[in-house]
């Protein structure tokens, strides 16, 4: 009876709700293992992009870097094949070294070595030969003059692994004379690793091409000289390309690692930067235990249940999809352009640009070599800089700095500033002139616009009262020494406190725009000063300009404005805007006693004048002069 009824009830459960349940936990199994799985692979692929722009970043660094040593040496060669190696000339060379070591934190060591291996600049090794060493045999040997890099070695000068670059010098019959040697510290390199926060079980690696490490971070004391050329990287045919991501377990510390490997263009060197496999999942392993464990919870919920629990199950597949959005945010490295470096020679052309030309000028370093070095100047400012550059060859100056405009390649016109200092040979004769220039285009623009600000009002577009007192000083001064005359026109708009009641500040302000434009429209001349002297209150300075010619213009201004027809409803002269008008007109050289403040007040008081006559007039201070003796003569 039992067994028939359980019989009953399974037969009253629908197979199709049933297969509906199974079908639901299998799918929401199967989603929420495969999003976790997207979500782990998307980790690791964020981890591959910030290795990948660690990578590059850093091998840009190592290349800098040894370019920085590479420019060095390549001069000391020259000087080396020049002048030879006379004691004057390593004494000369050792300061030299000294200086650069002192000025650059990543210069390790710099060393001149003759053609039997013995160090004639380093006394830390004197005693020691060089001529066993892999990079001597190398120039000994071949006659390339192109730098060598060579494998990770110990210092003779303090124990430490250093990496070298060096180049080979000729004697004057051309055979073996030595070679020059910079080193670089591969404690300076895993320091400068250090700065990178990448992961707490990370590091930064950079390898010789055949596998021997240089430096490392951390623990670069245990790993710099190791080989790991029977590695995956350095054995699997498929990572033998410039750049790639992998992941390995590290022979080195037996961690699994997700990494970016970067192949040097220029250098035999490959920069590897890793983060441990395990370090990296472990918030996604956690979240995604935590995620797993609360969907099969509802899996067996939904199992029981069945479809009470359908809508429960729906918010929870909401809420793990919620729980496993995440966006990344990555950081580029960058350098920052740097200056253009150049050497005139007294023929002014130029012997040397740096490559950094291509971003100040628009033109690469091979293209500006051998050309005239003033060819890009503006004509005007041409003269300054070739002054300048005459007197630095005459020796009349030993550094100048100069501003001046340039040509640009693919714009029309930069601003260039210029640090110029004199290069002299041995003998102190000046030889050429050494100049870094860099763009200041944004500045100038800058100032030019802070110059603008500062002399103009920023509502009208009318000098302001900083430069019209400026100006009249100017005029005044110019007027005394010509025995001309000078004028002037004070205007003022009539009852205009009345009209930004009525009409609001706004319309205030359009006024007088409207009044300003036509004030403007009045200055015909290059002299002629247009400003606004304050508040409603406008000038206009008119030098050369004796009394009749003022009232003309004052009169045109005043009727342009009436004509105007802007709308004044409180104005008794009229309703439309009008202004008054009080002129002034003088010779200071037959006013000796006068100055700038008298030609000021003289028009201010036919400003006034014209306001008491009603408004909407002009008046001139000699009409005000006459109407003032007659009212004293009654």
């Amino acid at each position: 009876m039992n067994f028939a009824s359980q019989r009953a009830g399974w037969s009253r459960l629908p197979l199709s709700a049933a297969a509906f349940v199974v079908l639901t936990c299998v799918a929401i199994l199967g989603v929420s293992g495969w999003r976790e799985w997207a979500a782990r692979d998307q980790v690791l692929k964020g981890a591959e992009t910030e290795m990948a722009n660690v990578a590059r970043s850093l091998t840009q660094h190592a290349e800098d870097s040894l370019d920085l040593l590479d420019y060095g040496v390549v001069g000391v060669v020259s000087r080396l094949e020049i002048d030879g190696t006379n004691p004057d000339t390593i004494a000369k060379l050792r300061s030299l070294f000294d200086a650069r070591k002192t000025a650059m934190d990543r210069v390790h060591s710099l060393a001149v070595i003759d053609d039997r291996g013995n160090s004639l600049t380093s006394p830390g090794t004197i005693g020691s030969t060089f001529s066993d060493n892999a990079f001597f045999r190398y120039h000994e040997l071949s006659q390339k003059r192109d730098a060598h890099v060579g494998h990770p070695v110990k210092s003779l000068l303090d124990g430490e692994w250093v990496v070298t670059l060096s180049r080979r010098f000729n004697k004057p019959d051309g055979s073996f004379g030595g070679v020059v040697l910079a080193t670089i510290s591969s404690k300076y390199l895993s320091h400068f690793y250090e700065q990178f926060e990448i992961g707490r079980n990370s590091s930064v690696s950079v390898m010789y091409s055949d596998g021997i490490i240089i430096a490392r971070n951390p623990s670069n004391d245990r790993f710099v000289g190791r080989s790991v050329a029977d590695t995956q990287l350095f054995r699997d045919q498929n990572l033998q390309r410039p750049s790639g991501a992998f992941h390995f377990t590290s022979p080195l510390d037996g961690a699994e690692r997700v990494s970016f490997f970067k192949r040097s263009a220029r250098y035999p060197l490959v920069l590897l930067a890793t983060v441990d496999k395990d370090e990296l999942l472990a918030p996604w392993r956690s979240a995604a235990i935590s995620r797993m464990l609360y969907v099969l919870a509802l899996v067996i919920l939904i199992a029981i249940i069945g479809s009470v629990l359908v809508r429960q199950l729906q918010r929870g597949q909401h809420m793990a999809a919620a729980l496993i959005e995440k966006e990344a945010h990555f950081r580029l490295l960058a350098e920052s352009s740097s200056d253009m470096v150049t050497r005139i020679g007294l023929d002014q052309r130029l012997r040397y640009v740096s490559p950094s030309s291509i971003r100040v000028v628009g033109w690469r370093a091979n293209q500006l070599i051998g050309t005239e070095a003033l060819a890009g100047i503006h004509p005007e400012d041409r003269p300054h800089v070739q002054a300048i550059i005459d007197a630095m060859k005459h020796g009349d100056a030993e550094e100048a700095r100069v501003t001046y405009r340039n040509v640009h390649r693919q714009k029309s016109e930069v601003w260039l500033e210029s640090t110029m200092r004199v290069t002299r040979k041995d003998n102190g004769s000046v030889d050429g002139v050494v100049a870094i220039s860099r763009d200041i285009t944004e500045q100038k623009k800058l100032e030019t616009r802070l110059e603008t600000l500062a002399i103009e009002d920023g509502l009208t577009g009318l000098a302001n009262r900083r430069r019209f007192d400026e100006r009249l000083k100017e005029e005044w001064a110019r007027a005394y020494r010509d025995r001309t005359s000078l004028g002037l026109l004070m205007i003022d708009v009539d009852h205009f406190k009345a009209y930004n009641d009525e009409y609001g500040h706004p319309a205030g302000d359009a006024c007088l725009r409207v009044v300003a434009k036509i004030i403007a429209d009045e200055v015909q001349r290059i002299g002629d000063l247009a400003a606004r002297y304050g508040g409603e209150e406008f000038a206009m300075l008119l030098p050369n300009t004796d009394a009749a010619g003022c009232a003309r213009i004052g009169e045109r201004i005043r009727s342009a404005v009436h004509d105007a027809g802007l709308l004044h409803a409180s104005n008794p002269a009229g309703a439309c805007v009008t202004v008054s008008v009080g002129g002034a007109a003088c010779r200071p050289a037959l006013e000796r006693t006068a100055g700038t403040g008298s030609l000021v007040e003289a028009a201010d008081r036919a400003l006034y004048a014209a306001k008491d006559a009603g408004r909407n007039r002009l008046m001139m201070s000699g009409e005000v002069m006459t109407l003032m003796a007659r009212a004293s003569g009654q």
